[in-house]
C-alpha cells in the first residue's frame, strides 16, 4: 500500500483530503477554497514520522499513559479502504465520504498484544461540516479484554493566536473592556469554563478553570474533563467560529506549543505556533475497556460559521475610530 495515497472528498460546500498513512485528514476547505486545518510546512507524509497537522488519530495510547509511543501507533500505520463498512444511520446525510480500516499486524502484536479492528468514516455534510466517526472492536480470540485511550487530535488553522498591542490597540482594548468586555486575544476557546482540567505542563496536576474563555499568551497543554458535547473556537480576525460537536469522547485537550517548543520540533516551523491551535475530542481520564466482540463508537463533527460577535457593527475598532 502506498503511504502517499490520498482520497479526495468534494461537495459544493466543502472539500477534504484523507491520507491512507495514518488514516489522516490533512485538508478541509470551505466553499471559498479557504483552508480550515493547519498542516506544518515541514510535515513529513511518510513513515516513520506522523504527519504534523490535520487530524491525527490517536490510538491506543495518549501521552505517557502506557508503554507505547506518546500518541499510539494508529497515526503511524498505513490504513486500507474498508471493503465492508457499517451502514450510515438513517438520520445522518453524507454528501461525500470514505471508509478506512486498520487492523492488527505482526508488528503491532509485538508491542500491543491484542487483535482489533479500527474503522474510520470521514464525511462531508450538506452544509460543509466535516464528520469523523470511529468504531473500535476487540477481535481477540483468547478471551482477553483490552483497554485504550483515543483522541481526534485536530489542528485548527487560526489567525495570529496572541494579541499584539500598540498604543491604538491599548485605547481600543480599554474601550472594549468598559463597553462590553470582548476579546483579550485574537483566538479563544469557549465552553470549557468552570471545568476541572489536568495541566500537562505541571505534571498533570488538577485545577479548575477560572476564566470565562481560554486565551493564549504562552504554551498550553491541558486536558479538560467531563466536557460538554459542544465546544467553540473563536477566531476574531477571520470573523469565524469553529463549532466542535462530539459523542463518546468525554474529555477535551487544548494545546499550543508556543515559541520554544516549536523551535525544538524538526517537523514544525519556528513561527507556525502562531497560526495553529489543537482542540482534541478525546477519552483521556477514564480509558475504554472492551471485551472480545464488543465495539466502541466515537464521533466528532466540526463546522465553520460566521462569528456573530465579530460583525462590523460590534467591532470595537470601528465603534471607537468612527467616533
Amino acid at each position: 500500500m502506498n503511504a502517499a495515497q490520498r482520497n479526495f472528498l468534494c461537495t459544493l460546500s466543502s472539500s477534504s483530503s484523507v491520507y491512507l498513512y495514518g488514516g489522516q485528514v490533512t485538508s478541509w476547505k470551505n466553499a471559498h477554497g479557504e483552508e480550515l486545518l493547519f498542516v506544518s510546512s515541514k510535515a513529513s507524509f511518510r513513515p516513520p514520522r506522523a504527519i504534523r497537522g490535520g487530524i491525527p488519530i490517536c490510538f491506543p495510547q495518549l501521552k505517557s499513559t502506557g508503554s507505547l509511543e506518546q500518541y499510539g501507533f494508529a497515526r503511524n500505520r498505513i490504513w486500507s479502504i474498508d471493503p465492508d463498512p457499517p451502514p450510515s444511520p438513517s438520520d445522518i446525510i453524507h454528501k461525500a465520504f470514505v471508509d478506512l480500516i486498520l487492523t492488527h499486524s505482526e508488528e503491532d502484536m509485538k508491542i500491543w498484544p491484542h487483535r482489533y479492528e479500527c474503522r474510520l468514516r470521514v464525511a462531508l455534510g450538506p452544509s460543509g461540516d466535516l464528520m469523523l466517526t470511529s468504531r473500535i472492536r476487540n477481535t481477540n480470540t483468547d478471551g482477553k479484554s483490552f483497554t485504550f485511550r483515543f483522541a481526534y487530535q485536530t489542528y485548527f488553522f487560526v489567525t495570529d493566536i496572541s494579541y499584539k498591542l500598540d498604543n491604538q490597540d491599548i485605547l481600543i482594548l480599554c474601550f472594549t473592556i468598559l463597553f462590553y468586555s470582548l476579546l483579550f486575544s485574537e483566538v479563544r476557546v469557549e465552553g470549557l469554563e468552570t471545568l476541572d482540567y489536568l495541566d500537562n505542563l505541571k505534571n498533570g496536576e488538577r485545577f479548575t478553570e477560572q476564566e470565562d474563555a481560554i486565551t493564549f499568551e504562552s504554551e498550553v497543554d491541558k486536558v479538560y474533563l467531563s466536557t460538554p458535547t459542544k465546544i467553540a473556537i473563536l477566531d476574531h480576525e477571520r470573523k469565524r467560529t469553529f463549532e466542535l460537536r462530539k459523542d463518546g469522547l468525554p474529555d477535551a485537550v487544548v494545546r499550543n506549543p508556543w515559541d520554544k517548543k516549536a523551535k525544538a520540533m524538526a517537523d514544525f516551523g519556528d513561527n507556525e505556533y502562531m497560526h495553529m491551535l489543537c482542540v482534541e475530542a478525546a477519552c483521556v481520564e477514564e480509558p475504554i475497556t472492551l471485551k472480545p466482540g464488543e465495539e466502541w463508537k466515537g464521533r466528532q463533527e466540526i463546522s465553520a460559521v460566521p462569528s456573530s460577535y465579530c460583525s462590523e457593527q460590534l467591532d470595537p475598532r470601528r465603534l471607537l475610530l468612527s467616533g
